[in-house]
């Protein structure tokens, strides 16, 4: 699908908005205002005889401010997680020998991720036997090794 050139500039306007209001909610200043804001509300309750209206004030501001920046907080973490994944992806496709099974595996289910998760627990045991602790592999290799060395394990001990 090709988006027009409104609907790029919608996206823009809001990736530009959303990527500044997180980066100022995440400011000192930002958690200063609202410390300021919380203290005045509280100063101002003598004032209004802690009346309800003044109760509801701060928590009518403070549920409004809390139900936008859950969405916020998600799109900022949906992009980071989205940043990660592609450098992990790009990790795992320039090294050599590493398994490119593991490219785009978010996608996956959650059972599908507990099955890879088993893979390399056996990949860790499997570490542990070996004589050389920098040695690394791919699940497949470091299977087929892994037989390698028992059978010559085997052989060996049948000739002594």
């Amino acid at each position: 699908m090709i988006k027009s050139k409104t609907d790029t500039k919608k996206n823009n306007f809001f990736e530009k908005f959303a990527n500044a209001a997180t980066k100022f909610t995440g400011s000192s200043i930002a958690f200063i205002a609202a410390t300021v804001i919380v203290i005045l509300w509280a100063v101002t309750g003598p004032l209004f005889n802690y009346s309800e209206t003044w109760q509801l004030v701060i928590n009518t501001g403070t549920t409004i401010i809390t139900f936008l920046m859950v969405f916020l907080i998600q799109k900022a973490q949906n992009k980071d997680g989205k940043a990660i994944q592609l450098k992990l992806n790009e990790l795992i496709a320039a090294q050599q020998g590493a398994s490119n099974r593991m490219v785009d595996i978010e996608d996956l289910s959650e059972q599908e991720l507990d099955q890879l998760h088993k893979f390399y627990v056996t990949i860790a045991t499997l570490a542990k036997k070996e004589a050389d602790i920098h040695c690394s592999h791919s699940i497949d290799v470091a299977k087929e090794l892994n037989e390698i060395k028992l059978e010559k394990n085997k052989h060996f001990k049948r000739h002594k």
